[in-house]
């Protein structure tokens, strides 16, 4: 099931765009402040967010902007702003789309939906690095044709770096993300040997990686985009 945040502050819109979603099967959750929004995608594998742009302590654009440092999840914004140039600006820092207020909450399914398939069928795309073959929707792994396989951690922690070619992830996110409710009781080092041990499994010299490469005092970066 996918689950769908929603940050908007007019409480009454909010509710009835949880209720009308809620009725595609979506498992919803909801926010009325950008602090409320950062707390619950924190604790919450989101699948997609509906973004209002004016939020009483930020702007979702902003907002915006700082997930896309770690995350690919798709965004659509939600605003009275119909000014071509914020649209532009909307697109230009990762939105997926922009929906203009008032709208059709018919409409507006419509093209959460849209976005949510669109979503799964890159999900379900095989990806090539050099002689990695990585294909996340049948669980299938290749390094020179051989097989690979991993365990739940490593299949996580692989996941969520190849999701982000190029971006540093903080041993913090990573840990949030991967180990989820239990983040705050895992052992720093269990990061250090889950990294350690996919680099055996995907790099032909794990001293010198090509794929996870350390960024010293930051975190780790997927460093390679795949082959077309």
């Amino acid at each position: 099931m996918n689950t769908l945040l929603i940050v908007e502050d007019d409480r009454s819109l909010n509710k009835g765009i949880a209720l009308s979603l809620a009725q595609t099967g979506l498992q919803i959750e909801q926010a009325y402040t950008l602090a409320m929004a950062e707390q619950i995608f924190d604790t919450t594998r989101i699948d997609l967010v509906l973004l209002d742009i004016n939020l009483p302590d930020g702007s979702g654009l902003d907002y915006c902007e700082k997930l896309r440092r770690s995350s690919q999840v798709p965004v659509i914004f939600l605003t009275a702003n119909d000014m071509e140039p914020d649209i532009v600006t909307g697109f230009a820092l990762g939105g997926d789309d922009y929906i203009t207020k008032p709208f059709s909450l018919m409409v507006l399914r419509a093209r959460v939906m849209a976005v949510l398939k669109r979503t799964a069928l890159q999900a379900d795309e095989v990806l090539t690095f050099g002689a990695l073959s990585l294909d996340f929707g049948k669980l299938e792994f290749y390094k020179h044709r051989e097989p690979l396989a991993f365990s739940k951690t490593e299949l996580k922690l692989l996941n969520i770096l190849v999701s982000n070619p190029g971006s540093i992830l903080s041993r913090e996110q990573l840990i949030d993300k991967i180990w989820l409710q239990d983040a705050e009781f895992v052992d720093e080092n269990a990061l250090t040997v889950a990294v350690k041990r996919l680099r055996a499994k995907l790099e032909d010299d794990p001293a010198s990686p090509k794929y996870i490469k350390t960024v010293y005092g930051l975190g780790y970066t997927w460093a390679e985009r795949p082959h077309l």
